[in-house]
């Protein structure tokens, strides 16, 4: 068995970034911008006015009176030129008339037909955004990167309807089993619903992938080979259940036969032992086992990563954070646990009840994989615990 970092390194390895492609910003959303963004203008395009007043030039002070001779609005400029003691009607958004150099806010002015009069309650500042005040034209916004809402708008007041981003991964997602069926149907008495694809679908999709769930391959050759030829053209291959070394485990020797080259089998991991990659042509395999958990927890630890990596985001585990474990915990063993575990109030840790790999509800219920390294010894109750948040 290797470690679950040897494991992870070998399926970066095996990994490839997927081409770019051009698409509108409006479907541009939660993709992976894959080239800079360079801004086609200033922004604001133009010395703006920042509240509703009047714009003048020069010095201010109460009592001075100013004689209006036009009106700016946002979309309407002024055309003329604001001299001494002239005044502009404007408004939050307008282009400043050239030689305006402060905007009384219409709160702090008397106005009499043509003239207003500055009040008492004049305030110091000009309410003028500068011209290029957020960015200046030639400014970028950097890649490789996820793509926001906030980036979206903010690439959009850059003048730019394109970006260039990672194509979608596709995904072929291939449950194995004779004891399978699809929800909705009728299982017999010794049969259960194939649950684990559509967890893994929606984690692909998260990240960016456009995944597929083939049909069930049962457990004979015949059927395997005929499921992974639906897969051809996809980027990642996940199979689930089928890859131990078990009589009815035919993944790894069909898979072989087709030319699979296989990085590893078995590793030191708690749920998850009987995990396998490798490469199908030009597609990155994954054989995830079949308990549901263990299915789910591994999809956690490689497949999201290698999508991220596919979609060039580089080549790294997920995230972890740290909280204060709730209690006590016996040393681990020989294998890295991934444990469920519900997150505090107060930035605690607590491992759920049992954890059972076929146990689906508890994972559903669980905020956190609490990581306990191989043969970590004693914990203590308050001492602070790595952790992977399950935000997917």
């Amino acid at each position: 068995m290797i470690s679950v970092e040897d494991a992870l390194a070998q399926v970066f390895a095996l990994t490839d970034p997927a081409p770019t492609e051009v698409v509108p910003l409006v479907q541009a959303a939660g993709r992976v911008l894959r080239a800079p963004v360079r801004a086609g203008r200033d922004q604001p395009p133009f010395a703006a006015s920042a509240m509703d007043g009047y714009v003048v030039a020069g010095q201010v002070a109460p009592g001075q009176t100013f004689r209006v001779t036009g009106e700016a609005a946002a979309g309407h400029m002024f055309a003329g030129r604001v001299g001494p003691g002239e005044a502009v009607r404007i408004f939050t958004g307008a282009p400043v008339p050239d030689g305006g150099t402060h905007v009384v806010i219409q709160e702090d002015v008397s106005r009499d037909g043509d003239t207003i009069t500055l009040l008492d309650s004049l305030g110091n500042g000009p309410n003028i955004r500068p011209q290029a005040q957020d960015f200046r034209a030639g400014d970028q916004i950097s890649a490789p990167r996820r793509l926001r809402g906030v980036d979206l708008g903010l690439i959009a007041s850059m003048n730019c309807a394109e970006v260039t981003v990672t194509r979608r991964p596709d995904v072929a997602i291939i449950a194995t089993g004779d004891e399978l069926v699809m929800p909705g149907e009728n299982p017999r008495a010794d049969q259960i619903i194939a649950s684990n694809a559509f967890a893994l679908k929606a984690m692909a999709e998260a990240e960016g992938a456009s995944a597929r769930i083939l049909p069930i391959a049962r457990d004979t050759e015949a059927s395997l080979r005929a499921v992974f030829d639906l897969a051809q053209g996809a980027d990642m291959i996940v199979t689930i259940g089928g890859a131990s070394v078990g009589d009815h485990d035919l993944v790894g020797p069909v898979a072989d036969s087709l030319g699979a080259t296989r990085s590893f089998y078995k590793v030191a991991l708690r749920p998850g032992k009987p995990l396998m990659a490798g490469r199908l042509g030009k597609a990155l395999l994954l054989g995830l086992p079949g308990n549901p958990v263990s299915s789910i927890v591994c999809g956690h630890l490689f497949m999201r990563p290698a999508l991220r990596a596919m979609l060039g985001l580089g080549h790294y585990p997920l995230p972890t954070a740290s909280a204060a474990l709730a209690c006590d915990l016996p040393a681990n063993g020989p294998r890295a646990h991934y444990m469920r575990a519900a997150l505090g109030p107060e930035g605690t840790i607590d491992p759920v009840a049992s954890q059972d790999s076929a146990l689906l509800s508890l994972l559903a219920q669980a905020g956190a994989l609490l990581v306990r390294p191989p043969n970590d010894g004693p914990r203590k109750a308050g001492e602070q615990m790595r952790y992977i948040p399950l935000d997917l």
